[in-house]
């Protein structure tokens, strides 16, 4: 168990297992099943994604160059993760404002 994390065989794990939820989720909507919408979801994946990917990195001990591009990448993705739940301002022309 202790050379799975050592490794980094472990984060290869998970990594598969994020991109075979995110195809189930994918299917699911496709079959008709209820299941979020995968636009949704995608800036949180892609940023749990990339932040595996820098700790992947760090554990095979690339530069920080390599360690840094997903970490930058996976900011991205939050923040569009954030702006796509951020309440929108009711406009003065909507009803009930």
């Amino acid at each position: 168990m202790a050379e799975l994390f050592a490794s980094g065989t472990i984060v290869d794990l998970i990594l598969v297992l994020v991109l075979l939820e995110t195809a189930l989720l994918a299917l699911a909507r496709h079959l008709g099943r209820r299941a979020p919408k995968l636009t949704t979801l995608l800036p949180n994946l892609a940023a749990g994604f990339l932040l595996l990917l820098s700790l992947r990195a760090a554990i095979a001990d690339l530069g920080w160059g390599l360690i840094a591009l997903p970490l930058g990448l996976a900011l991205l993705a939050h923040i569009l993760d954030l702006a796509g739940r951020w309440p929108r301002r009711r406009s003065e022309s909507e009803p009930g404002s």
